[in-house]
């Protein structure tokens, strides 16, 4: 399967109706083939599946995808990577920044850096790079990097997690208060007890709203 066939599979499964309503969620960023989670896999999981034997991205195949206008074409490129993520190593992680950037909505990056924190399992060079990322300029860049362990559970990096919130405590960006609430809430799963004491010592310096979210399940 190349691009075109890819973008031709979409459009003979296209949902007008249901494309506005996901353009409407999306504030009408972005194009839509209107395709359901579900249905959009299902088209192409033999695809993916043969793509795993090869086990080297086709980096040319996903930059023609993901730039494309029509967002499911981003979310096929998060599932190949996923499927392929076993392969990637830190030198692809430049790749990921690129699309990160490109037409980034919350949607994307809470996709794309899950597949970072999958390669930092592996590679000890990606800790100190989302440390680096944390103080980025781009917001986004900064939203990946406070999201990237987001359920590794009993393999996150505490310290990291902690130096990486702290360095975006003073963000005035809904989007980075809302991922730093999110970060603890997904890791309160696994140690409630080290997120309770982390909002016991930092709650004064934390937004409302990352305070909020980081105690649902508390």
């Amino acid at each position: 399967m190349d691009y075109k066939e890819l973008k031709a599979l979409f459009e003979a499964h296209q949902d007008p109706e249901n494309a506005l309503a996901m353009a409407k969620y999306m504030r009408n960023q972005f194009r839509f083939y209107g395709l359901k989670t579900a249905d959009r896999r299902a088209l192409y999981k033999g695809f993916l599946k043969e793509a795993k034997k090869k086990q080297i991205p086709d980096w040319q195949f996903l930059d023609q995808c993901y730039e494309d206008s029509h967002r499911e074409l981003q979310y096929f490129v998060y599932d190949y990577l996923l499927a392929l993520n076993k392969y990637l190593t830190y030198e692809d992680i430049a790749h990921i920044r690129h699309y990160i950037k490109d037409k980034p909505w919350w949607d994307t990056i809470d996709f794309l850096c899950k597949v970072i924190g999958s390669i930092g399992l592996r590679d000890d060079r990606v800790a100190p790079l989302m440390l680096s990322w944390s103080q980025d300029e781009d917001l986004w860049i900064r939203r990946a990097s406070i999201e990237h362990q987001l359920g590794l559970k009993e393999e996150t990096d505490r310290d990291l997690l902690e130096k990486i919130l702290l360095n975006n405590f003073s963000s005035q960006e809904f989007f980075i208060n809302k991922a730093i609430g999110w970060a603890l809430r997904d890791y309160s799963k696994t140690n409630p007890d080290w997120v309770r004491r982390f909002i016991e010592k930092y709650g004064n310096q934390m937004s409302s709203l990352s305070v909020k979210e980081g105690s649902k399940y508390l």
